[in-house]
């Protein structure tokens, strides 16, 4: 729970009124190639990006948790902390957090107003040469910046929002770059193979700052990848002239074991064995990503063979680790858990983790997915663990109309395996009920995953009265 003071209704109202303003803009499915408007607004406000040393984290998959593994362990080793992360599960200010808490409305309305005018010029600037205005995300990421240096924060934790070379957030000289597992998504604007997917995502590489807050030599930590991928990445890290650092070669996962409220692991780090972590997410794709976060603050801080980071630090910056909506239970008898998965790459790793982890003797799906994902894929991947799957929207504007989204799943499922609710509380509900349905009553050992969507996941966490974090 957070430790932050709740907000009062007119700040809420005040967030809700900017939101508004802000949703007039280009969204951030939508890019140009360009950092010409973020670089100059952020000149006009004096460049509070070169403020504090920055890690950047790139990829398809992973991306959001490693980011907040990061940070926890930067916390625990007394670093103050600014933290990026994208999309949000239900609020906005959860994509900007100092010390590991969201900023409150009224700083990110605060700082918005303030920032304004200057946003006014930019946009001028812009639409005067043919251009569009600044996107949203790239407000966005302006006053993420802008509030880290008033702060002020020691470290920022930066995950992109779409692609790297053109996102808006790579106006940072970073010192560590982290790519997380790379497959296809978002084929219509980052590229329609894995190779284009993996160019654009290579763009937050760099030399890093010539400056450097603490000088160390650039690094890039990698993820197991598709060797097509590996080899585009091990490219862009040969030209910026950084250190790399590849998991299951330089670092890796040496063990894991099932343990309650998550799982105990031994990683092997870049500067030597760190055992007895206890990290309280489920699933071997969050072992994974602990390893690559463990990897990235090694890093960062400059260990290598002679130089290991305190254990028990460690220890309890994976111990105080959270991630919202990634296979995060809401809910006891029937157990409901809300899973952000939205391609099927994900989808995969959330099938392996309730396979692995779990022993549910009945499994029912509710599945809302954006027109623009790979529903096909997601449900097929889904398929072998859920006994019924109810289809539902998550109340974007972007969401699948469920009964298209009914057509893609009646083929994988069949007929008698497919329910309708488009409504999500009725899809909720209705799936509790189908898990408690048994002939002789209420089956032990029954769940619900409500999955498809970060939206879909952040519906569920509202469903369920959870605070945004």
């Amino acid at each position: 729970m957070s430790s932050v003071r709740p907000s009062s209704p007119e700040d809420l109202a005040e967030l809700a009124a900017v939101e508004v303003e802000l949703d007039t803009r280009w969204p951030e499915t939508k890019i140009e190639p360009s950092l010409t408007r973020i670089n100059a607004l952020l000149e006009l406000l004096g460049s509070p990006q070169n403020a504090y040393p920055a890690i950047h984290v790139a990829g398809t998959n992973g991306k959001t948790s490693v980011t907040r593994m990061i940070d926890s362990l930067l916390r625990a080793f007394h670093r103050r902390t600014g933290r990026i992360t994208s999309p949000h599960l239900q609020s906005v200010t959860e994509r900007i957090a100092i010390d590991g808490e969201p900023i409150s409305p009224r700083l990110y309305v605060d700082t918005y107003r303030e920032l304004e005018p200057f946003i006014t010029m930019v946009d001028d600037s812009s639409t005067a040469h043919g251009g569009p205005r600044m996107s949203k995300f790239e407000v966005l990421t302006a006053i993420a910046y802008a509030a880290f240096a008033e702060a002020p924060i020691e470290v920022a934790v930066v995950e992109t929002g779409m692609g790297g070379r053109w996102d808006a957030t790579n106006v940072i000289d970073s010192q560590v770059a982290v790519i997380t597992p790379i497959a296809m998504d978002h084929a219509d604007y980052l590229g329609d193979t894995l190779t284009a997917i993996a160019g654009e995502k290579a763009g937050i590489i760099n030399a890093g700052p010539a400056d450097a807050v603490i000088p160390n030599d650039p690094v890039t930590v990698i993820a197991p990848q598709e060797p097509e991928v590996a080899d585009v990445l091990l490219r862009a890290s040969v030209d910026a002239g950084t250190i790399v650092a590849r998991q299951d070669s330089e670092f890796t996962v040496l063990g894991s074991a099932t343990a309650v409220g998550g799982q105990m692991l031994t990683i092997q780090g870049l500067g030597g064995v760190y055992d007895e972590v206890f990290l309280p997410l489920h699933g071997g794709h969050q072992a994974q990503n602990a390893a690559l976060a463990l990897a990235a603050v090694e890093a960062f801080f400059g260990a290598g063979a002679d130089r290991k980071l305190d254990l028990d630090s460690v220890r309890a910056g994976f111990a105080e680790v959270t991630a919202p909506g990634r296979l995060e239970r809401l809910r006891n008898a029937p157990s409901v858990f809300a899973d952000a998965a939205h391609n099927p790459h994900g989808a995969r790793a959330l099938v392996r983790a309730l396979t692995d982890e779990f022993d549910f003797r009945r499994l029912i799906g509710v599945v809302g997915v954006l027109a623009d994902k790979d529903a096909r894929g997601l449900l097929a991947e889904l398929e072998p663990v859920l006994d019924v799957v109810v289809l539902t929207n998550n109340g974007s504007p972007r969401a699948m109309d469920t009964e298209a989204l009914a057509d893609v799943a009646r083929p994988i499922f069949g007929e008698d395996r497919v329910v309708i609710e488009p409504f999500l509380p009725d899809a909720v509900e209705a799936a509790i009920g189908l898990a408690e349905e048994s002939e002789s009553g209420t089956v032990s050992g029954a769940g619900v995953i409500i999955t498809g969507s970060v939206v879909t996941a952040g519906a569920g966490r509202t469903l369920f009265a959870k605070d945004p974090s």
